[in-house]
């Protein structure tokens, strides 16, 4: 039994040194980020700031745990696939229609409460979007929607 105990304690220990490559790019905003592309109201710039870049951007403020593995491997996946669906970061990349369509899903997930995701919110707390924030954001996509089919 100590023998067995030992092996996974080693194994785990050996499992840290393999770290997935992280999403930061340091602060830089690049000039496709939907901050270059519309003038965001700071209510709303602070709400993606604070509850959507993390997994929706280029750089993810990381928690002590994302350090750990299997944990980091769980996070950096989570965050390739919010990526791949939605990366604010890369707005000005995306043609009218798919904007059009991204506003539409935002709108419609944050007032669904599906995002942020109840997983994230759980650790961070402070990126739970109250009511208030919540009709912020519908009407500024709305709003944004409207402006682009024009």
């Amino acid at each position: 039994m100590k023998n067995i105990l030992l092996g996974f304690v080693l194994i785990f220990l050996l499992i840290q040194l393999i770290q997935p490559a992280r999403n930061i790019d340091y602060g830089q905003v690049p000039s496709t980020d939907i901050s270059k592309v519309y003038k965001l109201p700071k209510n709303v710039q602070s709400i993606l700031t604070n509850s959507c870049y993390d997994c929706h951007s280029n750089s993810t403020h990381y928690p002590f745990y994302s350090y750990i593995q299997p944990l980091s491997y769980y996070l950096e996946k989570h965050i390739k696939k919010g990526k791949e669906e939605l990366n604010f970061n890369e707005w000005s990349s995306y043609s009218r229609r798919k904007q059009v369509n991204k506003l539409n899903s935002i709108a419609n997930q944050i007032q669904q409460k599906k995002m942020p995701l109840t997983s994230y919110t759980y650790l961070h707390p402070e990126a739970k979007l109250s009511e208030k924030q919540i009709e912020e954001m519908v009407r500024w996509a709305e709003q944004m929607q409207a402006e682009n089919e024009k």
